[in-house]
């Protein structure tokens, strides 16, 4: 007798799986409430290996959950406070038909309201975690903050999305911790180095937007919802690894300066103030006021296992960011009206510089232009009308390039009216056999601190007297291979008469060994030899590698002529205009 026989679709992963149909009712939500809830919760649906024998034999394209993830959510206590939100919302609705309005009244004071502190401290169990994911929490606060107050969103949302975009933006300054900017078309890319965690957000430009059509503002504003929650409690613990008061105040001498400069204007209510934390000037305050902080120099021993060699390597690269950190220090810059303010200020702070603008343009500027101690001048348009002697006058894109390539660049290349050089992504690493552009070869050599090669931005004599001299060398050598050919035709005929030229013996000079060639010739003689071991399959594998390599390769020689053949059109071009001038 053999046992009971088991029923199709009722065992093995069709019971692992569940439709959104089935746990919408088995939570009883409605789809918005659902979706939500999954958003909040960090659930999402999951594509089964077998559909056809998930989805019982039928095709229908369905969305599937995992069954344990909706047993999860059934002891979730927001889901009461969803239904409480339900009944609420009904009672309301009740009593303004009726025109009951203090039940109206009654009732808006006792709206229900959840918290997802719960669930943050759920989602990220340590607080490294929570660091590691805030780039989309930060992304997504930035993008809100920038928000016009149409009633798209709630206007208590974009004021808290900016409240902590500016908390955030003044502890990177203040622990200077930013390494990477990139200006794109979606906007500013930052990046920062976070408690040892690499942290990439997007900054939207500042100016008013038109909502799109095609977005769902409920599906973004449920993930600002927790990505707020989430923020204000990484700010608190980043201020506290600083040593600064939360929520950020300026430090009593800053204040001061303010107040004097703006107590006729400004009165000292939570927006204003706000304001002044926002306009990125001053520094914060800290719990224990100390004169002077002391940087203790601490001794680096290697770790169990580490090479001398890479100790050094890590000292040297801790150098490089101390050298990073402290770019601006000492510079003075001003802000026209015309340039990226906060963007400008933001990323200037960040690196020890001091930035100031027109007292009419923002709150929270800490000198004048006829400030003597100027000693750059950010100006976005191609000529200003007066000028002091003892600054330089420079385009906005100095700075980001500076701060992308770890010194401080010529200036000469970023005057105004100049034609800027191309603004290259600190975010691309070329590796072998990539096409490299001759601006990052001309950075690479800066940074080395050598003379760039190849330098464009030569004058046009220079650029004529290197020709003269490349026409005067070939015609050298043409006259070396004249007498050359001239003395073999001479023993050409002198063979020819029978006279043969007297023979001279030279002492030969000792033929010494390049190591290095023999070595690098004994091994590609053995990668030759191994290639040649290969089994069929490894060699396939192999040829295959060197194919995209050799591809790659390809691409970049393509990319190295297309550049070349337009900068020989862009020289013929200069030498057509000179000429038309004279």
């Amino acid at each position: 007798m053999g046992g009971l026989q088991k029923k199709k679709y009722e065992s093995g992963s069709a019971t692992n799986y569940i439709t959104r149909n089935k746990a919408r009712k088995k939570l009883q939500l409605h789809l918005a409430d659902f979706r939500r809830l999954c958003i909040l919760k960090g659930i999402y649906p999951h594509e089964p290996k077998h559909k056809k024998k998930v989805n019982k034999g039928s095709t229908a394209p369905r969305t599937f959950y995992l069954l344990k993830d909706i047993r999860f959510l059934l002891h979730e206590p927001i889901v009461g406070k969803f239904r409480e939100y339900k009944v609420f919302v009904r009672k309301l609705r009740k009593a303004y038909g009726k025109a009951e309005w203090t039940g109206v009244a009654r009732l808006r004071d006792n709206k229900p309201s959840y918290k997802l502190d719960h669930i943050v401290k759920e989602r990220y169990p340590t607080f490294i975690d929570a660091v590691r994911d805030v780039d989309d929490a930060l992304s997504m606060c930035f993008l809100f903050s920038t928000f016009a107050r149409t009633g798209k969103c709630h206007v208590q949302t974009i004021q808290l999305c900016r409240r902590l975009t500016v908390e955030w933006m003044n502890y990177i300054i203040t622990s200077r911790c930013l390494r990477k900017v990139f200006i794109s078309i979606k906007g500013i890319y930052y990046q920062a180095d976070v408690l040892g965690q690499t942290i990439t957000w997007l900054v939207p430009y500042q100016f008013a937007h038109d909502h799109p059509t095609d977005v769902d503002y409920r599906v973004m504003a449920t993930f600002t919802e927790l990505y707020t929650t989430l923020m204000g409690f990484v700010n608190f613990r980043l201020y506290q690894t600083l040593n600064i008061t939360y929520p950020p105040k300026l430090d009593n001498q800053s204040e001061a300066g303010l107040k004097a400069e703006f107590e006729e204007d400004y009165a000292m209510d939570s927006e204003s103030y706000l304001e002044k934390l926002s306009a990125l000037s001053a520094s914060l305050a800290r719990v224990i006021n100390t004169a002077e902080e002391e940087e203790t120099q601490l001794d680096h021993f290697p770790a169990e296992g580490e090479d001398v060699a890479d100790v050094e390597a890590r000292e040297k690269e801790q150098r490089e960011q101390d050298a990073q950190r402290n770019l601006f220090e000492g510079l003075k810059f001003y802000l026209n009206r015309e340039v990226p303010r906060e963007s400008l200020a933001f990323v200037i702070r960040c690196f020890g510089g001091q930035v100031s603008w027109d007292k009419s343009l923002c709150i929270g500027n800490t000198y004048d232009v006829t400030d003597e101690t100027i000693t750059h001048h950010i100006v976005d348009r191609p000529n200003i009308d007066k000028q002091y002697i003892n600054r330089y006058y420079i385009q906005p894109q100095w700075v980001y390039d500076s701060i992308n390539g770890k010194i401080k660049l010529p200036v000469e290349d970023y005057f105004l009216g100049v034609n800027l050089p191309p603004h290259l992504s600190p975010f691309v690493e070329e590796k072998d056999g990539d096409y490299v552009p001759p601006e990052k070869l001309k950075l690479m050599a800066l940074q080395r601190g050598e003379k760039p090669e190849g330098d464009e931005l030569e004058d046009e004599e220079d650029d004529d007297d290197d020709d003269d001299e490349e026409d005067e060398e070939e015609d050298e050598m043409d006259e070396e291979e004249a007498e050359e050919e001239s003395s073999l035709k001479k023993i050409e005929q002198q063979r020819g008469q029978g006279k043969m030229p007297s023979v001279k013996v030279t002492p030969g000079a000792v033929k010494r060994e390049d190591k290095k060639r023999t070595d690098l010739e004994e091994k590609a003689e053995e990668k030759r030899l191994a290639i040649m071991m290969m089994k069929k399959k490894e060699k396939y594998l192999y040829d295959k590698i060197m194919f995209g390599k050799k591809r790659k390769v390809r691409e970049a020689n393509k990319l190295t002529a297309k550049r070349k053949s337009h900068d020989d059109a862009s020289k013929t071009e200069k030498k057509k205009k000179k000429a038309k001038k004279q």
